[in-house]
């Protein structure tokens, strides 16, 4: 497997394959739910099996696609990766399918596969090393809708930080598809917020944050905004989130930015990683 079918592969499962983890969080949602919350669940796992079992799209709407890479600084093959990303995102968009989503903002054409100008979106990070690891991230139009910038000032501290992110998330209702996942980027610039907020999205569902104080601000937003009773679709319930993942970065000390991101129940998202020696590896 080269490193464009390795690519595509990872779009294709992502579009169809909702990782262990999401599962995981939608059946103990399930098992604490009931009445039309419990049904909710139920029809979203009913969705997640028909779409693995026929290996089509979880959704209608196949998102657009992103594209996060952490790039060794000894990588041989970068010219080649540069190459591959909007190679593989035309490639899936045609073969899985995927519902061609970008479309230019004055005129409306649609180049019917996904790419466009700065399309699929890529963030780079280089590191130490000779591989490359690269997160795949489809997302739907209905929780970017719902993502947002908030300039707090420094004095809120957190629980201004915890006020805002509820505010925000109930605000929105059912508009994002609930239960989601929400990333909160703190700190940075305005720009670099909503990209910690993306960046968060990335790791396992539920998994803490290394830093203490950080892991429990995730666990007190979590539990506060499955507090609020928005539930799923919107309709009530005891799960409005599956969990909150936080990153940070050093401020303005008169700035605070605050940026969330929120990500609907279809959470998709794919791995590969491209060994030094060529070997390309398709994970989850």
């Amino acid at each position: 497997m080269n490193l464009v079918e390795a690519l595509t592969e990872a779009l294709a499962q992502a579009a169809t394959v909702l990782s262990p983890d999401v599962v995981q969080a939608l059946q103990a949602a399930r098992e604490r739910e009931e009445g039309p919350a419990k049904v909710q669940i139920e029809a979203i796992l009913e969705d997640v099996n028909i779409a693995r079992t026929h290996k089509v799209p979880i959704c209608q709407d196949t998102g657009t696609v992103s594209y996060y890479l952490r790039v060794g600084q000894d990588f041989p093959q970068l010219g080649q990766l540069m190459q591959a990303l909007p190679e593989a995102t035309r490639r899936a968009t045609s073969q899985v399918p995927l519902r061609p989503n970008t479309v230019h903002p004055f005129t409306g054409k649609n180049p019917g596969d996904n790419t466009g100008r700065y399309v699929p979106a890529v963030t780079w990070e280089f590191v130490p090393g000779g591989e490359a690891e690269i997160h795949v991230l489809p997302k739907g139009g209905g929780s970017e809708n719902c993502c947002v910038l908030k300039m707090l000032a420094p004095g809120v501290g957190l629980k201004g930080i915890k006020e805002a992110v509820v505010e925000h998330v109930v605000a929105c209702g059912g508009l994002p598809c609930p239960p989601t996942v929400i990333g909160v980027g703190i700190g940075g610039g305005a720009d670099l917020a909503l990209k910690l907020g993306k960046l968060a999205l990335l790791r396992p569902l539920g998994q803490p944050h290394p830093e203490a104080e950080v892991a429990q601000l995730e666990r007190e937003l979590a539990e506060l905004l499955n507090s609020t009773g928005v539930g799923p679709m919107g309709l009530g319930g005891k799960t409005t989130v599956l969990a909150v993942h936080v990153e940070y970065a050093h401020r303005h000390p008169a700035s605070l930015p605050l940026g969330i991101v929120v990500q609907c129940w279809a959470h998709r998202r794919g791995v590969v990683v491209v060994h030094r020696d060529g070997r390309v590896e398709v994970k989850r």
